[in-house]
């Protein structure tokens, strides 16, 4: 046993394993995003919304509203994106942009179809349909709104899915025994 040798070898901890896609953290991320939003978005509603049916609701908004969504959108895609991060052990900052992407694409497809059900469901009660969409999905400067809350918030959920990187991941050194081969 004399002539065993102990020779060092470097090794990854097992989290730097590369391993598929955790969807269970992008699902969470998506509820994270829906609750801060919709819980702040429905504050903006009660603050600037002076009067008590939706048509009124909709002519008093301005600036103020628009300003409102587009800063909760980046925060509330920042913060759901650094869970999302979080809870899949993002180890790289390639890989917490994909999360990020991937969260922001789950994201933006829910809310589009909770508004188009939102359509269909006061559309039910008018009795004429003149459009797929009510009016207040078509107010002016909704259009402005909606794409530079969703291109910076896409931006946000990258970023803040690439901040959860884990750097206290270092290479470890461990002794393996080698026995000579003759």
């Amino acid at each position: 046993m004399e002539d065993t040798q102990l020779r060092p070898r470097s090794t990854y901890p097992k989290t730097l394993l590369r391993r598929g896609t955790d969807w269970g953290a992008i699902w969470r991320g998506v509820f994270v995003f829906a609750a801060i939003w919709a819980v702040f978005e429905s504050l903006a509603f009660a603050i600037f919304g002076r009067a008590g049916n939706l048509a009124n609701v909709q002519s008093n908004m301005g600036a103020g509203m628009a300003v409102w969504t587009i800063v909760l959108t980046i925060i509330a895609m920042f913060v759901a994106g650094r869970e999302t991060g979080r809870l899949g052990s993002v180890v790289s900052r390639r890989d917490g942009v994909i999360y990020g992407m991937m969260m922001f694409g789950l994201s933006v497809v829910g809310a589009i179809v909770l508004a188009i059900l939102a359509g269909a469901v006061t559309a039910v009660g008018s009795t004429t349909i003149t459009g797929a969409h009510p009016g207040y999905l078509s107010s002016v400067g909704a259009e402005w709104t909606a794409f530079v809350s969703l291109l910076l918030g896409w931006l946000a959920a990258m970023g803040g899915a690439s901040n959860e990187v884990k750097h206290d991941l270092v290479k470890t050194r461990q002794l393996e025994q080698v026995q000579p081969a003759a």
